[in-house]
């Protein structure tokens, strides 16, 4: 199950209104080809776009293992660490509802590359930058991760969460890069629909903060694991 969240927390931020409608922009930075080139070159954006998503991975892989490793430190007041985790990602639940304005969270932390390092280790560099630096769109989703991997303080379980996470942003990333010519039709019907997938992750870090912060996603967990056949868990 939290697998399962952390993807959907990643696919919500892939489908956040920061960052849906600048795919192509990436997608033509990255491979340094026109909307109508890259249609023609799927092989180029498929390779430009793994790099890229493999920089990000490795910026949030990072992340996640810093935050297990100070939930290692102060594993004697994880209880503490996951109620006020809780806390926090329902503050950052209603931020994206648009109930609270929190002044850090609306000021840009992107990275601005004017012109792209050259090579595929440029498009790296360029994923890498994406990980770090863009706040306002996936700070309040990747937060909320890391902070859930940091009240778990398992470095296994963190390291597979923030993947899930990143897969959740990445696989859609590659699909838009490999077709984009169908993501602009796709996104033309999401447009008027943005300011509700934000709503949407707002509402779902709020429910996960309140589990959080009543110990209920635990039980929670430890009951769905209970009805998990014993060959998968062994495998998972």
């Amino acid at each position: 199950m939290e697998l399962l969240i952390a993807f959907g927390a990643g696919l919500l931020s892939f489908l956040s209104p920061c960052v849906l409608p600048l795919i192509p922009s990436y997608v033509t930075f990255i491979t340094g080809l026109s909307l109508d080139d890259v249609q023609n070159a799927r092989r180029a954006a498929l390779v430009h776009g793994t790099l890229f998503v493999l920089g990000f991975t490795l910026i949030f892989l990072a992340m996640g293992a810093t935050a297990t490793l100070l939930g290692q430190a102060l594993l004697q007041y994880r209880d503490w660490i996951s109620r006020i985790g809780g806390v926090v990602i329902i503050i950052f639940g209603f931020y994206l509802l648009g109930v609270l304005n929190i002044g850090f969270l609306s000021r840009e932390r992107r990275f601005h590359v004017a012109d792209k390092p050259v090579g595929y280790f440029g498009t790296m560099f360029v994923g890498a930058a994406f990980g770090a630096g863009w706040t306002p769109c996936i700070g309040p989703m990747l937060g909320s991760i890391l902070l859930y991997t940091g009240s778990q303080a398992d470095l296994v379980k963190g390291m597979w969460l923030l993947l899930a996470y990143s897969l959740g942003l990445a696989v859609p990333f590659l699909l838009s890069a490999v077709a984009v010519d169908r993501f602009s039709a796709f996104f033309q019907r999401m447009r008027g629909r943005m300011i509700w997938i934000s709503r949407i992750s707002g509402a779902v870090l709020i429910g996960i903060g309140a589990l959080m912060v009543t110990n209920y996603f635990t039980i929670l967990a430890s009951w769905l694991n209970s009805l998990t056949p014993a060959f998968l868990l062994e495998r998972i």
